[in-house]
């Protein structure tokens, strides 16, 4: 049996609509606890490292020690390619309904399919997630099709491309001082992990007529070597740390780094055989 895709979640925010559709409504141990409820150490927060500085490697190894996560700036991508991208992305979600769905995902090759959709999940009974999103597949380059992309917001291919390699560039030098903070080779991980994978997400989060009931994204962690992540001045994002969640403020130019599953795995290992 077919189940209907959802509606945009863009589109029903834009109805005014004041009660959220029960399949956005998390059960209640999933809801976002309110501030008061758990309040945060306010020396709590994701380290930022400098990775113009000489003891750049040093601060990375702590940070994926005691974090898993954490901002790099003196990263070397220009601040203007940065705010291409999200200028691209808002203009992308800004611009009428059908120019978005001529570049929606097609159900018919998956939930992770490439495009223009709001469920990245394959279970069709799971709570959706109050949010849109574009997923572009741009490596290897076999995958890259910038015609896949959308073509009335001038520059946005472009830009997705410059983005794409930068942000290889910038993950390969990531897992080398990794690596090497390990003891191991600087191009251990690279090689672990084989065939570099990269899919860039831009998501869109519309205002939530009830937001103490519903999440943006619901918590998991990511697949693959290392998630790299830029955020505009909208807050929300959180991060997991000895079992409390942590806002992660918005950092102009900064890049947020989480060690995904394999990178993760490898690291915990590499350190309890050291250690």
């Amino acid at each position: 049996m077919e189940t209907a895709a959802p509606p945009r979640v863009q589109a029903l925010a834009e109805t005014g609509v004041s009660r959220l559709p029960a399949q956005y409504i998390q059960p209640p141990e999933h809801r976002p606890a309110h501030p008061s409820s758990s309040p945060v150490p306010a020396a709590l927060s994701v380290p930022v490292v400098d990775l113009s500085s000489p003891n750049a490697a040093d601060a990375v190894r702590a940070a994926c020690a005691d974090w898993g996560a954490f901002h790099v700036v003196g990263h070397g991508v220009p601040g203007e390619l940065l705010d291409a991208v999200r200028g691209a992305g808002l203009a992308f979600f800004r611009a009428p309904m059908e120019d978005k769905l001529r570049f929606a995902c097609d159900p018919a090759r998956g939930a992770a399919a490439e495009g223009y959709g709001s469920r990245m999940l394959a279970n069709d009974d799971s709570v959706l997630d109050w949010r849109d999103y574009f997923d572009h597949h741009t490596l290897p380059e076999s995958r890259r099709d910038p015609a896949h992309w959308p073509d009335f917001v001038p520059g946005y291919r472009d830009t997705i491309v410059k983005y794409s390699n930068s942000m290889k560039d910038l993950a390969q030098r990531l897992l080398r001082i990794i690596s090497e903070n390990l003891n191991l080779p600087p191009s251990y991980i690279e090689e672990v992990v084989g065939e570099v994978y990269q899919n860039i997400t831009i998501s869109y989060y519309s205002p939530c007529p009830q937001p103490d009931l519903a999440l943006g994204l619901q918590s998991h962690s990511d697949m693959g070597a290392i998630t790299l992540l830029i955020q505009d001045d909208v807050g929300g994002l959180e991060v997991l740390k000895d079992g409390m969640w942590i806002p992660v403020a918005p950092l102009p130019d900064g890049i947020l780094v989480i060690l995904a599953d394999q990178t993760e795995v490898l690291y915990i290992n590499m350190l309890y055989h050291q250690y």
